[in-house]
């Protein structure tokens, strides 16, 4: 069973627009324990330095990055699932992208679309797939085929 107190995400940038945060906090309160940090927008290397020193050792890291892998829903629910109680931290790069040293460090690079979106999207994005991924595990009717 998926455990979103066992995901945490590093985005990159402030969340500024109000719709936007509508709707984070919406998929926030159905995926209770999920952690979001903010990270100061900067250039790609001195993201990675804190991308790096915020990391923990015993977590698996899933970089979002269009040239990523590509999953359906479904797909990602079933991935997402054989972590077990692994922790996973997702990072959401600023407008400069991710360091290539983060990416080459992660678990999974990661893309929501081949199209590329500001890093409130993606993380609103992100975090709804989080939810459907919770759904289709547990059966719930969310997710609709």
């Amino acid at each position: 069973m998926l455990n979103p107190s066992r995901y945490r995400i590093l985005s990159v940038g402030k969340v500024r627009k109000n719709w936007i945060k509508d709707g984070i906090g919406l998929y926030m309160k159905r995926l209770p324990g999920l952690t979001i940090n903010e990270l100061r927008d900067s250039s790609p290397q001195k993201e990675a330095e804190i991308i790096k020193a915020r990391t923990r050792s015993d977590e698996k890291l899933i970089v979002l990055t269009e040239e990523g892998e590509n999953f359906t829903s479904i797909v990602f629910a079933k991935y997402l699932n054989t972590f077990g109680s692994q922790r996973l931290t997702f990072v959401i790069g600023g407008a400069n992208g991710i360091a290539p040293e983060i990416k080459a460090s992660a678990h999974l690079q990661l893309s929501l679309s081949p199209l590329t979106f500001p890093h409130e999207l993606a993380l609103l994005l992100l975090i709804e797939q989080l939810y459907r991924a919770t759904t289709i595990i547990q059966a719930g009717p969310y997710h609709r085929e």
